[in-house]
């Protein structure tokens, strides 16, 4: 299932092509300007981890007194690159950025100055994506499902890409399963015990997340003794490439984020169960499509990409059950993923009392947000499908076949994790 989700959503290579031309037009301008320049990409789009349609991060490096934000700005204008309805100069920021939307791809892209973190923290992916072949899968799906809930962002307190693909590290780092480094792990199960671990499991209050060494949990009390750091966010994860760098500190919503999670490990634990033959819907709709759908506007937008971009001989059959779920319409999102059956329901009641006492005391933590990932990517705002209107949480989230692996149906046995005593 989550193969058949992975290989439909993964970059083709006509979108890369187009990402490219974006990259190479704005670089042209640069060029132009400061002939010495160095621009890199970094981000998704470096690592390969994007959705149709995600951002490119760009980053500058150059020698300046004062970082030419407005000067590139308005070169970026006359070369027609972009026009001034669609170009933000975000000079007081963290970071200080410049956003815009292409004018021929209508791709966003985040240019920033002399800023080496982003494209470090590329890098440290690209190597745990080697030691760990399934994480690719994963973090997919999981930013997918984030993405329609419209916490992925991290200045509306969701969790950034940076920090979701470093909780999937310690995830498998921590993880009892011995397949868990090898390609032919189940990613099935895995996903359902992701789930399970920061939806219900994780102590958010007490416990921390290091990757570093192989991977530890850490008492967050202990980290306070030991560094000068104010008190730890809810979601702490010690950056690996900067140890006093807490890259979960923004996200404020994370209990938002731990609930979702907890609503995808009982509908997808109830989809793999002995009963699940006898659902309604059993027939109808696949497992993973129970929490993630593909919408109608990312399907239409890939389409114009490849009519543009992709040899006409590549144009892809239309979708079939046998494939990849049926495309719904955006408005049909919220009930389709965000609804509980009735059987879910009574189940959650049932199940999610170990947790209430964590949201009842932790509902009222405030934290301001900051208009910069702790990675050193801009945050992103909300964005447009090109050409089409709708927001970004209808983002493509393909669905999978029908057809299940005997394994994944075997019952799942208890989440162990290293350091319990921390959780």
């Amino acid at each position: 299932m989550i193969n058949d989700f992975y290989k439909h959503m993964s970059p083709r290579e006509e979108e890369e092509r187009m990402r490219m031309e974006v990259v190479d037009r704005i670089e042209r301008v640069i060029k132009d300007l400061w002939p010495t320049a160095d621009v890199q990409v970094f981000g998704s789009f470096s690592t390969g981890l994007y959705l149709p349609t995600s951002d490119i991060d760009l980053v500058v490096f150059g020698n300046w007194e004062n970082l030419p934000l407005w000067t590139l700005e308005e070169a970026l204008r006359k070369k027609n690159v972009t026009d001034e309805n669609s170009i933000k100069v975000l000079d007081k920021a963290t970071v200080p950025i410049i956003k815009l939307t292409d004018f021929r791809t209508e791709v966003k892209v985040d240019i920033s100055f002399n800023v080496k973190n982003g494209v470090k923290a590329a890098l440290l992916i690209k190597d745990y994506k080697k030691k760990y072949p399934v994480l690719p899968k994963l973090v997919l799906v999981l930013k997918q499902f984030l993405l329609q809930r419209d916490l992925n962002e991290v200045f509306t307190g969701g969790i950034g890409s940076y920090s979701l693909f470093l909780m999937a590290v310690s995830f498998l780092q921590l993880h009892y399963r011995e397949d868990a480094c090898s390609p032919n792990a189940n990613v099935g199960v895995l996903l359902i015990e992701f789930f399970e671990l920061y939806g219900r499991h994780f102590n958010y209050l007490k416990t921390g997340i290091r990757i570093k060494d192989g991977g530890s949990y850490v008492a967050k009390d202990e980290v306070q003794k030991s560094t000068d750091l104010y008190r730890p966010s809810m979601l702490f994860i010690e950056d690996p490439l900067a140890p006093d760098n807490d890259v979960g500190r923004s996200s404020y919503g994370v209990l938002q984020v731990k609930q979702a999670f907890d609503y995808a490990y009982i509908v997808l634990n109830h989809a793999v169960s002995p009963i699940a033959k006898y659902y309604p819907n059993n027939e109808s709709e696949s497992i993973l499509g129970r929490i993630i759908r593909v919408t109608q506007e990312v399907a239409e937008y890939r389409d114009w990409i490849t009519k543009l971009w992709g040899p006409q001989s590549q144009n892809e059959p239309a979708l079939n059950g046998n494939d990849v779920t049926l495309l719904v319409k955006p408005q049909q999102l919220d009930e389709c993923n965000n609804n509980l059956t009735e059987e879910v329901t009574a189940s959650r009641s049932k199940t999610s009392s170990n947790s209430s006492s964590l949201v009842s005391s932790s509902s009222s933590t405030v934290s301001s947000s900051s208009d910069v990932d702790s990675d050193g990517t801009p945050c992103k705002t909300v964005k447009q499908l090109p050409g089409r209107g709708s927001s970004a949480h209808r983002e493509s989230s393909g669905g999978v076949t029908n057809h299940r692996t005997q394994s994944l149906s075997q019952p799942l046995k208890n989440c162990t994790y290293k350091c319990l005593e921390l959780l």
